[in-house]
């Protein structure tokens, strides 16, 4: 049974979900959604991406997450390479990206109402899917990687083996299991979160869907609902760290028994902070859309291993190799190659030439630096693509915005190379003030 949704007033019990997947399901069939074919959605934290998610696995389907803060150029890219059938959209940003969307794209319009409206009038006309089983798919990301356009990951649907691997290593890494109860207020157009809202509504009891983070409110959330396992990432935590500590006590966090994080490092200090305040809860992965997960951090090695993104999860393999192709020993810096046999291969969608270049001996690398400690710890320094080389010397940006991020006043921030006469290149700190 689909776990229970809970989405500001809303609440849907999975049996009711489950119907209207269904009839979402059939309605992609008949506007012509194949087996393997695409569905397209731009919407912000909304219930309707529940019933797209759920409907899509009926359907066979891939839904390709767009981040509603693309302009016309950029979701107009997106829309034509996936091969999309339909756009799920919500009217505000249909405005934004007038004239981008191709003329074979049928758009259905998801109104703010939660509970009324055009698109449930039309959903509840819908006959359920009656065809064939599926195969179940899941999202298909859009990621820049290294260079270049955003490449749409495709991924294969998994063996029964992998389903197995597959189950524990979410466990691992993201705190989902039969039965939890979670919650996620990062936008589901990213990976992670996406897959976090899959997984919960396939095995969790409740799932708590913010529309948009606010850190008291989620912290009433976690209290209202007894919540198990929340999905945050590290601004999140400056953000909740921030709140006066009045605030902070007036809510029960008992329940609480696994944060998980991943997408961005978290500063050494930050975490810290925040396992002082809600105790050995706090989880760190290492993960791409390509990979899947690689690595967990757990809570209890984070003050002996500050800064690490932790050890290889499941059967995960990670090498480090230098630019010459030549593997590096442990404490050396490179890129970070790794294969993870729970998840199933992908394709890049009509970009095979990037799929094979980010390959070497049967491990994916996104771009990203870092080295794997005597203990098989792994550190991620930074992106190939971000590191300063300032007089000779290699300077990783992502640790001075660890040490940025924890300053007072400093929502978010990020530090880049800019030319320089003396010293080739030199940093630049761009920094977002707290309102």
């Amino acid at each position: 049974m689909t776990a229970t949704l809970v989405c500001g007033t809303l609440e849907r019990s999975g049996a009711e979900i489950d119907r209207r997947a269904a009839r979402l399901a059939g309605a992609l069939a008949r506007l012509g959604v194949e087996d393997d074919g695409t569905v397209a959605v731009m919407l912000k934290n909304h219930p309707a991406y529940v019933d797209i998610i759920q409907g899509c696995r009926i359907a066979g389907a891939y839904y390709c997450q767009i981040n509603w803060h693309f302009k016309r150029d950029e979701a107009g890219f997106i829309l034509n390479d996936c091969g999309a059938k339909v756009l799920f959209i919500q009217p505000e940003l249909l405005a934004a990206i007038a004239g981008a969307i191709p003329a074979e794209v049928q758009v259905i319009v998801i109104d703010p109402d939660h509970a009324a409206g055009e698109f449930e009038s039309w959903l509840a006309a819908q006959a359920p899917y009656a065809g064939a089983p599926r195969t179940p798919r899941g999202h298909m990301a859009y990621t820049s990687g290294t260079t270049g356009r955003p490449k749409g990951v495709r991924r294969l649907p998994p063996t029964p083996e992998q389903q197995a691997l597959a189950a524990q290593v979410v466990k691992d890494a993201l705190g989902i299991y039969p039965g939890v109860r979670s919650l996620v207020s990062a936008p589901l157009y990213h990976s992670a979160p996406s897959s976090f809202a899959q997984q919960s509504l396939l095995q969790g009891s409740l799932f708590v869907l913010e529309e948009k983070f606010d850190a008291e409110a989620t912290l009433a959330l976690i209290a209202r609902h007894r919540i198990d396992t929340v999905y945050l990432v590290p601004t999140m935590y400056v953000r909740l760290l921030r709140l006066p500590a009045e605030v902070r006590s007036r809510y029960d966090l008992a329940s609480l028994k696994f944060v998980a994080s991943t997408g961005s490092p978290c500063a050494p200090e930050v975490k810290r902070a925040m396992i002082e305040w809600l105790g050995p809860v706090i989880y760190e992965a290492y993960a791409s859309s390509e990979t899947g997960y690689i690595t967990v951090m757990p809570p209890q090695d984070a003050a002996r291993k500050p800064g690490s993104a932790g050890r290889a999860v499941g059967r995960a393999e990670i090498r480090i190799f230098d630019d010459n192709g030549h593997a590096l020993p442990s404490g050396e810096i490179g890129t970070i190659y790794a294969h993870q046999p729970a998840y199933s291969d992908f394709s890049y969608h009509g970009n095979d030439a990037a799929r094979r270049a980010i390959e070497r001996e049967g491990l994916i690398s996104v771009g990203d630096m870092g080295y794997v400690d005597a203990e098989g710890f792994l550190f991620v320094c930074d992106r190939a693509a971000d590191m300063v080389i300032s007089g000779g010397v290699n300077i990783y940006p992502a640790e001075i915005e660890h040490v940025l991020i924890t300053l007072p006043g400093v929502a978010d921030c990020a530090v880049v190379g800019i030319p320089d006469d003396e010293f080739g290149e030199s940093l630049a700190a761009q920094v977002v003030a707290e309102a």
